[in-house]
């Protein structure tokens, strides 16, 4: 197999984006999202390309003045454990720095390999109560899964969440 880039994601990619998604909604693995969230949020998104084939992807989701999300992380399955994920994470990582982020969590079964790239599991309260209090206006469910909320959690049970320090 070859190389792979990655870069920033075109509205072209959004139905490739889309396939990829699919299986892990499937299994729930991932919430799904209608193609029109995934239009509205292509800015957010990084995609993983190898002879004009999308094999990865991810996205970036500010949530607060230093806190971001890394979401809708996948990789292909043949592409799986070739450093994909990996360059996916750290171009993410390189945009949050570039926004002025501090801190990225994200909510995922894959904890190993968050943990590997600096990410450690989280406990309840890591948002001062004022900050706390303006998040919970959001309509947002990756911010309801990042406060751990209830009304999240049918949706996220065996998901661990993590935060790491940029």
């Amino acid at each position: 197999m070859s190389s792979f880039t990655v870069r920033p994601a075109r509205t072209s990619d959004v139905r490739g984006i889309l396939a990829m998604l699919d299986p892990y909604v499937q299994r729930r693995i991932l919430l799904g999202k209608d193609i029109v969230v995934l239009y509205e949020s292509v800015q957010q998104f990084v995609v993983a390309e190898a002879d004009g084939e999308l094999i990865g992807c991810g996205a970036l989701h500010v949530m607060w003045e230093d806190l971001g999300e890394v979401r809708t992380l996948i990789v292909v399955d043949h592409w799986v454990h070739r450093g994909v994920g990996r360059a996916i994470v750290e171009r993410l990582e390189a945009d949050a720095t570039e926004l002025g982020l501090s801190r990225l969590f994200c909510l995922t079964f894959e904890v190993d390999f968050f943990r590997a790239r600096g990410f450690a599991p989280i406990g309840e309260h890591i948002v001062d109560p004022d900050v706390y209090s303006q998040l919970l206006r959001s309509p947002d469910e990756g911010i309801a899964e990042f406060l751990d909320l209830a009304h999240v959690k049918p949706n996220t049970l065996g998901n661990t969440r993590m935060i790491k320090h940029l």
